[in-house]
C-alpha cells in the first residue's frame, strides 16, 4: 500500500513537472552560443547587424503562426492542472479515512486487550497460556499498526506536498498562459499590420511597375524609330573606318571618268564628223553600276524629250545584236547588274528619222559590291529596309519602313508582323531594276510577285538594291529558275 501510494505521487510529480517544460514557451527558445576564454571566461559573441529582407520577415512570421496553432490551448493546459489537482485531492481523502480507520482499529485493540487481561485473571492451567499468547498476538498487532499509522503519516505529508506543488505550478501556468495569450494577441496584430503593409506595397510595386512598363515601352519605340531613321541615313558599310578614304577615292574616280567619257566622246565626233543629227543629242553619266545614264539635246528650242519614242537597248562587246530592254522607254534609265560588261545603246526617233547614242564603254560593275553579294550568300536570309512607292503601278503615299526579305527559296515583304507578300521563287516571278524613275531609279526595284500584284520599292542605297537583285537571282538560278524583268528571256 505504502510503496503504491508513493510510486503513484512520483509519477505525478513527473507529469505535472513535464507538462509545465513542454507547453511553456519561454523567452529563449535554444541555448545561447558562447566561448570559452581563457581562465574559463565565457566570451559572447557580437551580434552583428543585419537587414533581414522582406520576404524572411514574412517567412518568419508564418512559422511562428503555425507553431502557435500547434500549441495546446488554454482550456487544454488548465484542464491537465485541474485532473492533477483532482488526484491529489482524492488521495488526501482516502489517507484521512485511513487515519479513521487506524483510530477504530486502535481502540479496537486496547479493547481486547482489556478484555484479555480480565479473562486471564479468571483462567488458570492452558487456558491461561492461550490467553497470554493471544495477548502477545493483539500487541504485537499494536506495534504492527502503529509503524502503519507512520507509514500513512510519512504519505499524507507527501501528498500535501504533492497538492503544494501541483496548486503552484498550476496558478504559474495559468500566469504563463496569460501572458502567452497576451503575447499571441500581439503578434497577430503585428502579423496583420506586416500583412496590410506588404499588400499596400505590392499594390504600390505593381502599379509603379506598370507605369515603368508602359513609360519603358514609349521610350523603347522612340528608340527604335530613331535607330530606323539613323540607319536609313547612313549606308550600312562592312568597313566603317575606311568609309571616308572610300568616298573620297570614289569622287574622284567619278571626276576623272566623267573626263575620260567626256573626252571619248570628242575623239567620236572627231571620227564621225559627217553625223550631224547624230551630235545634237548625248548620254550624260557615268557608265558603271549603280549611276544614272539620261539622254540631253544640244539643239536650241529643242521640243520635249518626253514626247519623243525612245528604246533602250544592250548589247554584247564585239557583237552588233542588239536585245531589247523591255520597259526601258524612257530618257533615263539606271543600269543593273544584268547590263554589266554590256554595251548601253538608246534609240531615239525624230521625225521619223532614228538617232542611236551608244555608251562609250561597256558598264562597269560597282566596287566591292562582288564580294558584299558573296559575304550575304554565307546567310539564311538577308532582311533589307525598304520603301513602298507603288502597288499595282499606283502611288503609295505612306513613308513607313518594310522589310524586303530575300531568301534560298522566297522572298517575302513585311511589316512587323504584318505579312504583304511571300512568294516562292517561278517562272511568274519578275525582279529587276524600275525603269526610269528619275534620280532615284538607281535605288528603286520592281518586283510582280503574282500577276495581280507589284511592288515598286525604294532601298536604302543603290549598293542594296544591286546585292538584293543579285542575291534573288543567284538563288532563283539554283532553283533552275530564269528570275528577270518582264518579257527579258532572251
Amino acid at each position: 500500500m505504502t510503496r503504491a501510494a508513493r510510486s503513484l505521487g512520483s509519477v505525478l510529480q513527473k507529469e505535472a513537472v513535464r507538462s509545465v517544460s513542454s507547453d511553456v514557451n519561454f523567452a529563449l527558445t535554444r541555448f545561447p552560443e558562447y566561448t570559452i576564454g581563457n581562465n574559463n571566461v565565457l566570451i559572447e559573441p557580437k551580434e552583428e547587424i543585419k537587414i533581414t529582407p522582406l520576404k524572411d520577415i514574412v517567412a518568419k512570421e508564418t512559422a511562428q503562426l503555425l507553431e502557435q496553432q500547434r500549441r495546446l490551448s488554454v482550456r487544454d493546459l488548465a484542464k491537465r492542472f485541474e485532473k492533477g489537482l483532482a488526484t491529489a485531492v482524492k488521495l488526501s481523502s482516502k489517507s484521512r479515512l485511513r487515519e479513521v480507520t487506524s483510530l477504530d482499529k486502535h481502540v479496537l485493540l486496547k479493547k481486547l486487550r482489556d478484555i484479555l487481561e480480565i479473562l486471564r485473571e479468571h483462567v488458570v492451567g492452558r487456558n491461561k497460556d492461550d490467553v497470554d499468547e493471544a495477548i502477545s498476538m493483539v500487541e504485537a498487532l499494536a506495534v504492527q499498526l502503529s509503524q502503519t499509522e507512520g507509514e500513512l503519516f510519512l504519505e499524507k505529508e507527501e501528498v500535501k506536498k504533492l497538492a503544494s506543488f501541483l496548486k503552484k505550478a498550476t496558478e504559474d501556468a495559468k500566469k504563463v498562459v496569460e501572458e502567452e495569450r497576451a503575447h499571441a494577441h500581439e503578434e497577430i496584430d503585428n502579423a496583420r499590420a506586416a500583412m496590410q503593409r506588404i499588400e499596400q506595397a505590392l499594390n504600390e510595386q505593381e502599379n509603379i511597375s506598370e507605369s515603368g512598363e508602359k513609360q519603358d515601352l514609349e521610350e523603347l519605340k522612340k528608340e527604335v524609330q530613331e535607330a530606323r531613321r539613323i540607319k536609313m541615313l547612313h549606308q550600312p558599310s562592312r568597313v566603317m573606318d575606311m568609309e571616308h578614304e572610300l568616298t573620297a577615292l570614289r569622287a574622284q574616280l567619278a571626276a576623272k571618268s566623267i573626263y575620260a567619257v567626256q573626252l571619248h566622246k570628242e575623239l567620236e565626233v572627231c571620227k564621225k564628223v559627217g553625223q550631224i543629227k547624230t551630235c545634237l543629242y548625248e548620254l550624260e553619266g557615268l557608265e558603271s553600276l549603280g549611276s544614272c545614264l539620261q539622254i540631253i539635246s544640244h539643239m536650241e528650242n529643242n521640243p520635249e524629250i518626253l514626247n519623243w519614242s525612245i528604246q533602250w537597248y544592250r548589247i554584247q562587246p564585239g557583237g552588233e545584236r542588239k536585245e531589247v530592254i523591255s520597259g526601258a522607254t524612257k530618257p533615263m534609265y539606271a543600269p543593273e547588274p544584268f547590263d554589266v560588261g554590256r554595251f548601253l545603246q538608246a534609240e531615239i526617233v525624230v521625225r521619223g528619222e532614228r538617232v542611236p547614242l551608244r555608251t562609250t564603254s561597256p558598264i562597269e560593275a560597282a566596287a566591292g559590291l562582288g564580294s558584299y553579294v558573296e559575304a550575304l550568300v554565307r546567310k539564311p536570309e538577308t532582311v533589307f529596309n525598304v520603301v513602298v512607292l507603288q502597288i499595282n503601278g499606283i502611288d503609295h503615299p505612306s513613308n513607313s519602313l518594310y522589310l524586303f526579305h530575300v531568301g534560298k527559296l522566297r522572298v517575302k515583304l513585311s511589316r512587323g508582323r504584318t505579312i504583304k507578300a511571300k512568294e516562292f521563287y517561278s517562272s511568274s516571278m519578275q525582279l529587276c531594276g524600275v525603269r526610269g524613275g528619275g534620280s532615284a531609279a538607281s535605288q528603286s526595284l520592281f518586283w510582280q510577285a503574282t500577276s495581280n500584284l507589284s511592288f515598286c520599292l525604294g532601298f536604302e542605297s543603290p549598293r542594296e538594291r544591286n546585292a538584293a537583285l543579285m542575291l534573288a537571282r543567284r538563288y532563283a538560278f539554283d532553283c533552275n529558275i530564269e528570275l528577270v524583268g518582264p518579257n527579258d528571256r532572251y
